[in-house]
């Protein structure tokens, strides 16, 4: 602001010291007083040269650390809030406030230096108005608040119109992510007609918002153009007739003309402000919609892994003091009757996964339903005595559909640094990902794609087990961690796997025969209760709807 304001005020001194080179230099005949008016020009033009490159750079500086923090702010939420963000808010709005009003936010810091600029300088040179002519000064004080009034007139609904268009423009955005994550299903399906008419219908949509917003866009723009020009025109011909009438000095007409070219810009930046406050107004609403998502749990999940030696303590509610808690057994669900001993590979069966996803939500303490987790315990205190931070460092759930991130190998499945090359192999080998490694040119140094879209779906989901086991959780929840590997490849992961956790206590949500029959003990969820409990084989024989959900008709 302090060079924006140097830099235009600057430029309003240029018409005054014409004027006074003019007077006291050509008209007077002094030709000291001509060479010292244009050194003071000379100033002056050095003077706007470096602060305009100064203002300038600082204005861009300003734009992008104010929209790339903006942007920082909105990774952070997602990454604390979790689901609770996509509950909440739209993925698409989510998205265009990142590509769209991140900028438009750090657009308004863009102007804020040469709108304080023009506002300095318009108080300048109205003084100097005012000094060489009243009427000319009162013109250009009640004129300027005017002209800016006028423009609010355009400005209001441009604002109301430019909301609509970004609301559409977010809804469109969501429907092309949602299609293009569901396009497999849509080709198995036929659907994808269906899905390209309701795309097409709300492009248009987003289309006819942008025509009812052009409209007032360009009117503002006209506005802009026509408002100061005729601001200059009655400028110029009054200083004219004063000039004519010898109520003013030949080099005040000259600076009375420079006046009028110089307020151009004071005013164009002015409307230019206007229009920059509305639409970072309306990018601020949004980013705040986003910003305002709590997460699920009053506590956030740490951004940083917590060993054993910087867990916190234990609540002050112990095992000791629970009247009703078992601490043999490391989980207790008590409204399915699920109950994970201490040390145990233990494997879960539902004929509904929705009603196993369910149970791990509430197990690992994820999403909305607080009175859900009252009926879990760990180590025989109830769930909600703990911290979110030690539920997360002891209870590690490997979710049906984890993500890969770019990077090499290594930090993908050791992203805080903290296992040797032969540790990470030794996990790597127990989900059987030792082909992958030998696949990749640099090994654990070889660069993994965004999503690891370079490997398959089978690849994926190995490299995800292997990160799973190296965290070393002291409970580990395997969703459905085989369901993309072939058979073969399924029966050596089960094998390692429960070598590898023998000691510490883990479930696996599966259907499939090969873990089943390698877990020390199958639990069977119906209608959300545990209905049957043992060894697979026994299960087999024994109930008939445990051998219908896991067989599937296969003995047939």
């Amino acid at each position: 602001m302090t060079y924006g304001i140097t830099w235009m005020v600057s430029q309003a001194l240029i018409p005054a010291t014409i004027a006074k080179a003019i007077d006291e230099g050509i008209v007077a005949g002094d030709r000291a007083e001509l060479w010292r008016w244009a050194g003071a020009l000379a100033c002056l033009a050095a003077v706007i040269a470096t602060t305009g490159i100064l203002r300038h750079r600082m204005a861009v500086l300003n734009w992008l650390v104010a929209s790339f923090r903006a942007i920082q702010l909105i990774g952070w939420k997602a990454a604390d809030t979790g689901p609770a963000l996509p509950r909440t808010v739209p993925t698409g709005d989510v998205v265009a406030t990142v590509a769209n009003d991140a900028m438009r936010f750090g657009g308004f810091y863009d102007v804020t230096a040469r709108f304080s600029g023009a506002v300095v300088s318009y108080v300048v040179v109205a003084v100097l108005l005012l000094r060489a002519s009243l009427e000319l000064g009162l013109v250009v004080l009640l004129g300027v608040p005017l002209l800016v009034a006028t423009l609010g007139l355009v400005v209001r609904p441009l604002q109301r119109r430019q909301t609509t268009q970004r609301e559409e423009s977010g809804r469109l955005i969501g429907l092309g992510a949602d299609t293009v994550a569901g396009l497999r299903v849509l080709r198995g399906i036929g659907g994808e007609q269906e899905f390209l008419q309701r795309y097409a219908v709300q492009s248009r949509a987003v289309r006819d918002s942008g025509f009812r917003v052009a409209g007032f866009q360009a009117t503002l723009d006209a506005a802009q153009v026509l408002l100061p020009g005729l601001f200059v025109i009655v400028v110029t011909w009054l200083g004219a007739r004063f000039a004519i009438d010898g109520r003013i000095t030949p080099g005040q007409l000259v600076a009375f003309y420079g006046y009028s070219a110089f307020l151009v810009m004071p005013l164009r930046t002015a409307t230019e402000f206007v229009d920059r406050t509305t639409k970072a107004h309306i990018a601020a609403r949004k980013i705040l919609n986003v910003l305002a998502v709590q997460p699920d749990h009053a506590d956030v999940t740490p951004r940083r892994p917590v060993d054993s030696v910087e867990r916190e303590p234990a609540p002050a509610e112990g095992p000791a003091t629970v009247s009703n808690g078992d601490v043999s057994l490391a989980l207790v669900e008590t409204s399915s009757g699920l109950t994970l001993p201490n040390g145990a590979l233990v494997a879960l069966v539902s004929a509904k996964p929705e009603e196993s996803a369910a149970l791990v939500d509430r197990l690992g303490r994820f999403g909305p339903d607080r009175a859900g987790f009252e009926t879990v315990r760990l180590h025989g205190i109830p769930l909600l005595s703990w911290s979110l931070r030690e539920v997360r460092s002891r209870v590690l759930v490997s979710e049906t559909d984890p993500r890969l991130f770019t990077g090499t190998l290594r930090s993908e499945l050791d992203p805080w640094g903290t296992h040797t090359d032969t540790e990470i192999l030794t996990a790597l080998d127990v989900a059987s990902g030792a082909d992958i490694l030998d696949a990749l040119p640099d090994g654990l140094d070889s660069e993994v794609e965004e999503r690891g879209r370079s490997l398959s779906g089978g690849q994926r989901q190995r490299l995800t087990l292997t990160r799973a086991l190296l965290a070393d959780a002291e409970i580990l929840i395997l969703v459905e961690p085989t369901s993309a590997v072939d058979a073969h490849t399924e029966a050596r992961i089960a094998g390692r796997l429960a070598e590898y956790r023998r000691g510490r206590t883990t479930l696996v949500v599966s259907a499939s025969p090969l873990m089943l029959a390698a877990a020390d003990d199958v639990a069977f969820l119906h209608d959300g209760v545990v209905t049957a409990r043992g060894r697979h084989h026994d299960l087999l024989r024994s109930d008939p709807a445990y051998r219908a959900v896991v067989v599937r008709g296969e003995d047939s």
